[in-house]
């Protein structure tokens, strides 16, 4: 006597269950892809980067900066929509920063996440000026 199990014998293990990906998955696969483009400052605006920097000073607070920081998604099933807010170096064309980041968001999301990207929506609210402190520079002063 077989039982039935429901299981066909012989199917492929990929279709054998769901996979399920988390939307702060996908916000770290974007925060990464975005941050590896030349002339992609930082994410996030600059009170948010502000209050970053106040929270990884603080003990027990994680380590690291935020990589979700700046990136908002919607994931469903089979696609992803995400929006970014960017800060880029001063001197580079925006255009093509925004365009290099999208590029490189999208291939990554879809390539890692296995989600198709209907769109990459990108808010620059920030130019890093040549003679401006980094955080990282601000904190080394104030220890």
């Amino acid at each position: 006597m077989t039982e039935n199990t429901g299981v066909r014998l012989g199917a492929a293990p990929g279709s054998r269950g769901r996979t399920t990906i988390a939307d702060v998955v996908v916000e770290k696969i974007a925060g990464m892809a975005a941050r590896d483009v030349r002339g992609a400052y930082a994410l996030g605006s600059g009170f948010a980067r502000s209050m970053g920097s106040v929270r990884e000073r603080m003990p027990g607070a994680g380590s690291g900066k935020s990589v979700t920081r700046g990136v908002s998604v919607e994931v469903g099933e089979l696609q992803a929509a995400i929006d970014l807010e960017l800060v880029v170096e001063y001197g580079v064309a925006i255009t093509d920063v925004a365009a290099a980041v999208r590029e490189s968001v999208i291939s990554a999301v879809e390539r890692m996440a296995g989600r198709e990207v209907v769109e990459v929506n990108i808010m620059v609210s920030d130019v890093k000026l040549p003679d401006e402190e980094d955080e990282g520079e601000e904190r080394q002063r104030i220890q």
